[in-house]
């Protein structure tokens, strides 16, 4: 396959595509916006949403981002103003408003994705099949251990109790 100029296998494409997804909700705002410096988390999981679906509703966007609904149509609202994503309406029933990637959001995405298909693939290239599998069960480790701590983190705290005499 060939994205932008880069040769990758489909293989290897899909995988990397399915960890970006598992990972999306394991890592923490603050990794996110210093990966993307002008992005929120949210902003930068409702691109990959777009670009994984194209178009989506206002429901799913919450779902996949794990907010209320208001509070994804506000951060959708935001990128709507910057130009970012536009509101259409569904051809098969008009009632429904769908999210698309604007012009300019899908022009900024495409650079953002070819500079990691780039630094992905020059990595990637330098690896053996066994040393590339080696990485795919060490990143399921990785997945494993954000996922526990993440578990960690909502568990419900214990509460002590004090006996009143």
């Amino acid at each position: 396959m060939k994205i932008e100029g880069y040769d990758i296998s489909e293989d290897i494409y899909q995988k990397i595509v399915g960890y970006i997804d598992e990972i999306k909700d394991l890592l923490s705002s603050d990794i996110w916006e210093n990966i993307f410096v002008n992005l929120s988390k949210n902003e930068i999981l409702i691109f990959w949403l777009l670009y994984l679906k194209k178009q989506v509703n206002m429901t799913e966007i919450a779902d996949y981002i794990h907010v209320p609904l208001n509070t994804a149509t506000g951060i959708v609202s935001r990128m709507e103003k910057d130009g970012l994503i536009e509101r259409t309406r569904s051809s098969e029933d008009k009632r429904v408003v769908l999210i698309v990637q604007a012009e300019k959001g899908r022009q900024q995405f495409q650079k953002l994705f070819v500079k990691m298909l780039h630094y992905g693939t020059k990595i990637f290239d330098t690896f053996t099949d066994a040393e590339i599998e080696l990485i795919f069960r060490i990143m399921d480790k990785v997945k494993a251990v954000l996922r526990e701590d993440k578990l960690e983190e909502t568990a419900p705290k214990k509460v002590r109790k004090i006996t009143i005499e």
